[in-house]
Formats: structure tokens, sequence, C-alpha cells
């Protein structure tokens, strides 16, 4: 059976699709099968657009190609389909868990950074405000993230 996770961010255009794409790659490198990662929004604002130019311009100076992710958002039906719901900052976590029914849906919400840096409740950065060097250092920042949790997956911790 395979294990669902879901990267969610604010729109679902910058934070939360490079997540996405990164955890494909850590999971195909270890040679990980049967899981699948999607993304999305807390809000539909940017709902059915590609990424920021700047997330796809910055992706693809790691060799990264995030562009064909379109934005949708995160609705109360996805706790029934995902394993994981890993949420890029408090505020994403605030905003899924009011839409939680109970507590096997709220126990499904982690914060992505808790998972490399358990109980420091630390958040993504958010770079839309920001310029380029944001991206970047954000990119670094998911990539190092994804990286630990592709490890401990590959350890057979992380997913019920």
């Amino acid at each position: 059976m395979n294990k669902k996770i879901i990267m969610v961010c604010h729109g679902n255009i910058c934070r939360s699709p490079l997540a996405k794409f990164l955890m494909i790659k850590k999971l195909e490198e270890r040679k990980i099968t049967g899981i699948e990662v999607d993304s999305a929004g807390t809000s539909a604002v940017h709902a059915g657009e590609a990424p920021d130019a700047r997330t796809i311009a910055n992706a693809m100076t790691h060799s990264l190609d995030v562009s064909s992710n379109r934005a949708k958002q995160f609705r109360s039906t996805d706790f029934a389909k995902f394993d994981r719901i890993y949420v890029m900052d408090s505020a994403n976590y605030a905003d899924i868990m009011l839409l939680a029914e109970d507590e096997k849906d709220k126990d499904k919400v982690r914060l992505f950074l808790d998972a490399a840096h358990p109980g420091s409740n630390d958040s993504v950065p958010d770079p839309w405000y920001g310029d380029e060097k944001g991206f970047d250092k954000v990119y670094h920042i998911i990539d190092k993230a994804a990286t630990t949790i592709a490890d401990k997956i590959k350890k057979g911790e992380l997913l019920p």
C-alpha cells in the first residue's frame, strides 16, 4: 500500500511545490518506492497557477524542474487522502488544524522543519516578499529538511 505525503504552504506557489519536488528527488535517490508526494496551499488565491517564476528559476539553478506543479487548495477531505501533512510555517499549521475533524486528522500534521529538527517549531521562511537570495536560502533549508525526512523514511521512521 502506498503512503501519501502532502506539503502545504500559503499559496502553493513557492515553498510547498519546492518541498514536493525535492522530496520526490530525495526519495528517488534513496530508491524509496511506494510514497506519493503532493502539495497544496491553505489559500485558493493562486489555484491553477504555476509556481512563482522566482521559485522556478531558483529550482532550475539546482537542476530541479518544478514548473509542472499547479497550485491547489488543501481541503478537509485531504485528511483522508494523506498519511502525513507537512506544513511550512505556524500560520499554515493553524489553518490546517482548523480543518481537522478529529485527533486522527490532527496527528497527521507536522511542521516540515520539525522532522529535521524535532521540537524546534521552526518555520520555513516565506520568500514571496523578498528577492532571489531569499528563494535560494529557502531552497537550501527545504533541501536539508527533505534529505533528513527521506533518510528517516528509509529507516522506517516518520510515516504511520
